[in-house]
C-alpha cells in the first residue's frame, strides 16, 4: 500500500509499522462523517501535508511518571519497549507546537468532554457556515 500511495499516512513507531488507508478516510469524509486517527507525529505531519484543514489534537497524560505507570500497568510490553515508548513520547512533546489543540488526559470523562468541545467548535467555524447567511 505504501508503494502504491494508498495510505494517507504511514510511520514506524517503536519498531512497528502503521498506516491509514486513504480511500477509507476520504469515503467517510465525503459521507460527512468525522474521522479520528490515533497516530503519532510522523503520521500527523503526513496528514497535514495531504489535508491542510485536518485538525490536530495531541492527547497527553498528566506527567511522564503517569505515562510510565500506565504503560507498566498494562502488562503487555517489555520494559525495553516501554522505555522506547517513553523516549518517543519525550520526542513528541518537543514537537507539541505542531498541534492545534492539546488535551491532558488526567480524567477520561474530562478528556472526552474536551475532545467533544473541540469537535463542536470546529463544526461552528464561520468559513464553513457562511452559506447560512444566504438562506
Amino acid at each position: 500500500m505504501v508503494r502504491q500511495d494508498e495510505l494517507l499516512e504511514h510511520a514506524e513507531y517503536v519498531s512497528n509499522g502503521y498506516g491509514t488507508p486513504r480511500a477509507y478516510v476520504e469515503q467517510k469524509l465525503n459521507e460527512g462523517m468525522n474521522v479520528v486517527l490515533d497516530i503519532e507525529i510522523q503520521g500527523a505531519r503526513q496528514v497535514r501535508g495531504r489535508m491542510p484543514d485536518a485538525v490536530m489534537i495531541f492527547v497527553i497524560p498528566p506527567s511522564m511518571e503517569e505515562l510510565r505507570r500506565r504503560l507498566v500497568s498494562r502488562g503487555t510490553e517489555s520494559l525495553d519497549v516501554i522505555e522506547g515508548r517513553l523516549a518517543r513520547a519525550r520526542q513528541e512533546y518537543a514537537e507539541a507546537d505542531f498541534y492545534d489543540y492539546l488535551i491532558v488526559n488526567d480524567d477520561a470523562d474530562s478528556a472526552a468532554r474536551d475532545f467533544a468541545a473541540i469537535v463542536r467548535a470546529e463544526h461552528l467555524r464561520a468559513k464553513d457556515r457562511l452559506h447560512l447567511l444566504h438562506k
